[in-house]
């Protein structure tokens, strides 16, 4: 089915190659000529409304990603600039331009292999290891992921983004120790609002898990003052002001985070879990990954 638009255009090709070969007079050539030119107009067409389309897929990327936010704890958010892709002979940044698409719309194996082939071509391009890290940790390589961003961070210290991805990697890992020490560190360079927010809220949830309920109510509290939108900072703040054994305050908490984007899936889990502690229920306790 995908393969259709171009074997009709094949089809095309191959039926004006024959009427050229097949011409004996300066009629047929022109009219050859005639073929060329509206099938070239055609194709230049037709590649300019799949250029439209593909960024139309985009849209259709975003949506799906709003609405399939489940309920784990929010990986950061690949929404990297597209690379400034220069021509070079060994074709590394086509790879790498190809990878940051695919990245973009969510098919990280594709990504994977494609920036995998970037580096092939040219190892230690630092643009390709750090989409390659986004792109492993996305899909749930954390080793390799981990060892990615490493690299990265050898190379780039101060990149505070590269950094709240090992300390998100690590809390996947239970890491504590690595992680507390990566994203105070992204928090105390501050030279990136995306991390320094990131890091505040990860944080929340190291402490969280820790069973260290002040601590993660106070980072909690502080995401909330950097990025208000972070709905999900709601419901774990509540999680751990519930646990702390401040109940009210809890349920505090997730109206907030429910009146603060009810469409939001995050502000309707708010909704949900005072709809369950409500008939006795509670939320799901540290450690629990579906928390």
């Amino acid at each position: 089915m995908a393969d259709e638009p171009i074997a009709s255009l094949r089809t095309r090709y191959g039926q004006i190659a024959a009427a050229l070969d097949a011409a004996t007079s300066p009629a047929d050539l022109d009219a050859s000529k005639k073929d060329i030119i509206a099938f070239f107009k055609q194709v230049d067409a037709t590649i300019g409304e799949l250029a439209v389309l593909k960024d139309e897929i985009k849209a259709l990327v975003d949506k799906y990603k709003q609405l399939a936010a489940g309920t784990k704890p929010t990986a950061p958010e690949f929404s990297g600039e597209k690379p400034a892709i220069h021509s070079d002979h060994i074709g590394a940044s086509t790879f790498v331009e190809k990878g940051w698409s695919l990245l973009s719309l969510g098919d990280y194996p594709g990504s994977i292999q494609a920036l995998g082939k970037a580096l092939e071509l040219s190892p230690g391009d630092a643009q390709a290891e750090s989409l390659l890290g986004w792109a492993q940790m996305l899909k749930e390589d954390y080793d390799d992921a981990l060892l990615t961003f490493q690299k990265v961070l050898m190379r780039e210290p101060a990149n505070s983004l590269a950094r709240i991805n090992v300390g998100y990697i690590c809390l996947k890992k239970r890491i504590f120790g690595e992680a507390i020490e990566h994203l105070s560190k992204a928090i105390r360079m501050a030279n990136d609002k995306k991390a320094t927010l990131y890091a505040h809220y990860y944080l929340g949830l190291v402490y969280l898990e820790r069973e260290m309920y002040e601590d993660a109510d106070n980072f909690f509290r502080k995401t909330l003052e950097l990025g208000p939108n972070l709905i999900e900072a709601y419901y774990q703040l509540g999680r751990a002001q519930w646990f702390a054994g401040d109940q009210e305050a809890a349920k505090a908490s997730w109206e907030a985070g429910f009146a603060a984007n009810r469409f939001n899936p995050w502000g309707k889990k708010c909704r949900e879990m005072l709809q369950t502690v409500q008939t006795g229920g509670g939320p799901p306790p540290p450690g629990d990954t579906s928390a």
